[in-house]
């Protein structure tokens, strides 16, 4: 997110209430029922990414010289052979990049090697094992349970965050399309439609099928 806009945000609204009403606006359409306290943790991780440079470690080593892992795999492992502390650092990490980039680059991630599939499986695998390694007695172990069963649902609201926020030049228009024509999101479909811009074919696998 540009200076510019985060500054705007910061004059008119707090994030915090910026994106509780976005979040709220996306659970609305998108017919996600959800509790409060999901909905607070949601608000922190896309507070956290506002800073985008958050996305990525400042330091590919860590203190002994060692490189730190990075990839989702790799950061998982290490989590699953780390001491308590360390573990849940680590799989909170995971869970909430693979959540906020499956929701914010899910486009981009259709041509990859590694797809967006990959990214829920893992951050659904890191949420889930998270839940178990916390303390029982510790308020976010429901939070982090119910995004791990729920994912796919939040993911389609962070996705419809990303659309109403970004499609505001052709360019969006056709990362909108071409989402549609790649994976047949009916969210994609609805979101074209309401604009009324372009007309849908049928099958979105065969774009001259009508």
């Amino acid at each position: 997110m540009s200076a510019a806009i985060k500054q705007e945000i910061n004059i008119l609204i707090s994030s915090r209430d910026y994106f509780g009403q976005m979040l709220d606006d996306a659970f609305s359409a998108r017919k996600i029922k959800t509790e409060n306290q999901v909905k607070g943790y949601l608000i922190e991780v896309l507070e956290f990414y506002l800073d985008a440079k958050n996305l990525f470690e400042k330091e590919n080593v860590d203190e002994s010289g060692k490189r730190k892992p990075n990839t989702l795999a790799e950061l998982y492992l290490t989590a699953a052979n780390a001491e308590s502390r360390q573990k849940i650092e680590l799989l909170k990490k995971l869970g909430d990049r693979s959540l906020y980039i499956s929701g914010f680059f899910g486009d981009s991630l259709q041509r990859k090697i590694v797809d967006i599939d990959y990214y829920v499986n893992m951050g659904g695998a890191a949420y889930g094992t998270l839940s178990k390694a916390v303390d029982k007695k510790d308020p976010l172990k429901d939070v982090f349970e119910t995004i791990s069963k729920r994912f796919v649902d939040y993911v389609e609201a962070l996705t419809y965050i990303s659309q109403n926020t970004m499609v505001s030049n052709n360019q969006s228009l056709l990362r909108l399309y071409d989402r549609y024509l790649q994976t047949g999101s009916t969210l994609a479909k609805e979101k074209l439609i309401e604009m009324g811009i372009v007309t849908i074919p049928n099958d979105p696998k065969n774009p001259l099928k009508q």
